[in-house]
């Protein structure tokens, strides 16, 4: 949803309480699978877990887990492929569909085919005929408004693409930078499957003169940007952020009485769906470790924790969703998508692209 996210969501994780990882680390005994109880699992910076349910993975299987983050989605994957042959770790987890077939193209991941990958639908499989990576989660990038701010202005929040263009919204939206960050460029891909290849660049050219700001990545977009983030304490001056749909919820998370209502919203014509993904890196040093740990990603006790650790939806159909993320939530039934092939193909010339028309 990044997580998968994606999914990056461990700042107001972190502000809201939450567990932190059983272990983690970026060296040590555990770093790059050498020790045979441990397997190293490499990620972006939001993955989270529950203290209980590595415990679990831990005792039913005798390893320890070693969580190396790299940063951003897009930094982290561009990591893997730079140490390619030899892994950081056993196990890659962060990649989704928009990143996909660079990783794939590159060869980090070595085929394996994960325990419950039946309970999960095959529309999530996006490399189901060799199984180079298995769907964990998947979440859906729209963007987030603040409440307050337009009951305040008596101004009705965005719904769409095109509310956005609108002058009563110039200078509120901020956004991520579709060549350093996930969610900037599933939003860019949600405008490209909207306004299609003959539209997409006239589009930004008018929400550019409408004020969009840039900002590298999603922790600085959302927590310093966004003036309805609980962990910016409203320091920001943005009241629309490019987020997710399933951000809402932990700006809830710990508050007594739960309020009717988030105090952000989403507007539901602005999503694009992200899977995130995990394999197994070609090279890894525990290999059987890293198996071991890719069948555990999808089992239900972990599948069950990934709604209120990393906000975005378990990929098993039969996994339960706590009832804050369900209430809190935006249900999203009409995502905009762009097919894996198509972004294959044009991914490096739209970034160019997009870059020209917005940064210059």
């Amino acid at each position: 949803m990044s997580t998968t996210r994606r999914i990056t969501v461990t700042a107001l994780a972190v502000a809201a309480g939450m567990t932190a990882l059983a272990a983690c680390g970026s060296g040590g005994s555990g770093s790059g699978g050498k020790d045979p109880k441990t397997v190293t699992l490499v990620s972006h910076d939001s993955f989270n877990v529950s203290k209980s349910v590595l415990a679990e993975f831990t005792e039913q299987t005798g390893y320890k887990v070693d969580v190396l983050k790299g940063g951003d989605a897009g930094k982290a994957v561009n990591q893997a492929i730079l140490s390619k042959g030899n892994p950081q770790g056993d196990v890659f987890f962060g990649i989704d569909n928009t990143l996909l077939s660079r990783g794939l193209k590159e060869g980090i991941f070595s085929p394996y085919q994960a325990k419950g990958l039946a309970s999960v639908p095959e529309e999530l499989q996006l490399d189901k005929a060799e199984h180079r990576v298995t769907p964990v989660d998947y979440g859906d990038t729209c963007v987030n408004y603040d409440r307050a701010y337009f009951a305040e202005h008596k101004i009705a929040p965005p719904k769409t693409f095109d509310d956005l263009l609108k002058p009563e919204y110039k200078g509120l939206l901020v956004t991520e930078n579709s060549a350093t960050s996930s969610p900037g460029l599933a939003f860019q891909l949600g405008t490209i499957a909207k306004y299609g290849e003959s539209g997409w660049q006239d589009y930004w050219k008018q929400l550019k003169a409408n004020g969009v700001e840039v900002v590298d990545g999603w922790e600085q977009a959302y927590n310093e940007r966004f003036s309805g983030s609980a962990a910016g304490k409203g320091k920001g001056d943005k009241p629309l952020v490019v987020s997710y749909a399933s951000s809402p919820p932990v700006e809830v998370l710990g508050k007594k009485p739960e309020p009717k209502e988030a105090p952000t919203g989403v507007a539901a014509g602005t999503c694009f769906r992200q899977v995130e993904f995990a394999g197994l890196l070609k090279g890894a040093k525990n290999d059987k470790g890293g198996k071991a740990l890719l069948d555990f990603l999808l089992s239900k006790k972990f599948q069950e924790d990934v709604p209120l650790q990393m906000f975005v939806n378990p990929a098993r159909q039969d996994a339960k969703v706590p009832e804050l993320f369900t209430k809190y939530g935006q249900k999203i039934d009409k995502p905009e998508t762009v097919a894996p092939e198509a972004i294959t193909k044009n991914r490096e010339q739209w970034i160019k692209q997009w870059s020209s028309l917005v940064l210059k």
